[in-house]
């Protein structure tokens, strides 16, 4: 796994082994930042659900202003740090260690891109986007990934499924707010 392009481009990522984790591949992230590629410049992101926190990274990499990195697991959070401290983005990142809803409830931040990548057919997009909703600036957008035949909301709170985007087996919804 490795950043694509921006500022730490090439630079390789280490991942959690194991057959819970699922990177996102290179092509739907670039589908992904395809999607947000006008929306990141002095961005402030949400990495829900993080994993090793290639999107968040990414997101830096390609001219995000900070990336909070949300995730429940202590052994995801570790290799978030080991990730951010190996291109040097330390210091443009925030790491919590929690439940996401926790998170979100706790959160005083607002979001102009919040990047949802929760593991797939559990219906915790359902749960969380509402409370993501709530934390976004009038201009943000909600990217979420999940199974291709996986249905999502058509709404959450005043946000609204704009676009979904078919790589394979996996498909990436756009919400934006309704204007």
């Amino acid at each position: 796994m490795r950043v694509i392009t921006g500022e730490a481009r090439g630079r390789k990522l280490i991942t959690l082994d194991g057959e819970d984790v699922r990177p996102t591949t290179d092509r739907v992230k670039e589908g992904m930042f395809n999607i947000i590629q006008f929306d990141l410049e002095g961005a402030n992101v949400l990495d829900l659900f993080a994993g090793s926190g290639q999107l968040g990274i990414e997101a830096i990499s390609r001219g995000a202003k900070h990336c909070s990195f949300v995730d429940s697991s202590n052994r995801s959070i570790d290799v978030v740090k080991q990730n951010l401290k190996s291109v040097g983005f330390e210091k443009r990142a925030s790491v919590f260690c929690g439940d996401s809803k926790m998170y979100i409830a706790l959160s005083k931040d607002k979001f102009d891109i919040a990047l949802l990548d929760p593991p797939y057919n559990r219906e915790i997009i359902d749960s969380v986007l509402p409370d993501v909703a709530e934390k976004m600036n009038d201009w943000g957008i909600i990217i979420c990934e999940s199974a291709f035949n996986e249905a999502l909301p058509q709404t959450a709170g005043e946000f609204t499924l704009h676009r979904e985007y078919k790589y394979g087996k996996i498909k990436l919804t756009a919400y934006r707010k309704n204007k």
